[in-house]
C-alpha cells in the first residue's frame, strides 16, 4: 500500500522559494555594505567587544556580513536548484544551511541590543527571519529520512 502525502508536493517548492527570495533581497544590502547593513553589523560588533571578541563583526571578521552573506547565496542556490531538478540531497543541504544561519540571526535579534525592531522598520526583518526559520525547519522535518542518510554517510567508516 502507498504511503499517502499529506502536503501538497507544491508546499515543499514555496517554501524554498521564501527562503530563496528573503536572502536573495538581502544580498544587495550585505555585498554593497549599505547604511542598514553597517548599522546592524556594527551593532553586533560593539556588543561583541563587551566579550572581548571585537572585530567578530566588523568587514574582515569571521562573520561580516559578506561571509554571512556568502553562506545564504550558497543556501538559496542549493534550494533554488532543488525546485528546479527535484534532488532531495540539495533541499536538505540548503535547508539545514538556511536553519544554521537564520538560527544565529534570530539569537542576535533577540540576545544582543540589535533588538527586534531595527532602525524604524516594525520589526519586518525579525518577521522574515522567522518565516525563514519556520519554512527551512519544516524542510528538514519534511526530508528526515534524508537528512538521516546524509548523516550517516558522513559517519567515519560509514561511507
Amino acid at each position: 500500500m502507498a504511503r499517502r502525502q499529506s502536503f501538497n508536493p507544491y508546499v515543499e517548492a514555496i517554501a524554498c522559494l521564501f527562503i530563496t527570495v528573503v536572502f536573495g533581497q538581502s544580498l544587495f544590502f550585505k555585498f554593497t555594505n549599505a547604511p542598514e547593513t553597517q548599522f546592524i553589523f556594527g551593532t553586533l560588533d560593539k556588543w561583541a567587544a563587551g566579550f572581548l571578541v571585537a572585530g567578530l563583526f566588523d568587514p574582515g571578521g569571521i562573520f561580516s556580513a559578506k561571509v554571512i552573506g556568502s553562506g545564504e547565496l550558497v543556501a538559496s542556490i542549493l534550494l533554488f536548484a532543488s525546485v528546479v531538478i527535484g534532488q532531495r540531497t540539495l533541499r536538505v543541504l540548503g535547508a539545514l544551511l538556511a536553519f544554521c544561519i537564520i538560527t544565529g540571526a534570530l539569537f542576535f535579534h533577540l540576545f544582543t541590543p540589535l533588538g527586534v525592531v531595527i532602525q524604524g522598520d516594525g520589526g519586518l526583518l525579525f518577521s522574515l527571519a522567522c518565516g525563514v526559520w519556520l519554512c527551512a525547519g519544516f524542510l528538514i522535518v519534511r526530508n528526515f529520512g534524508t537528512v538521516k542518510a546524509l548523516a550517516f554517510r558522513l559517519l567515519p567508516g560509514r561511507g
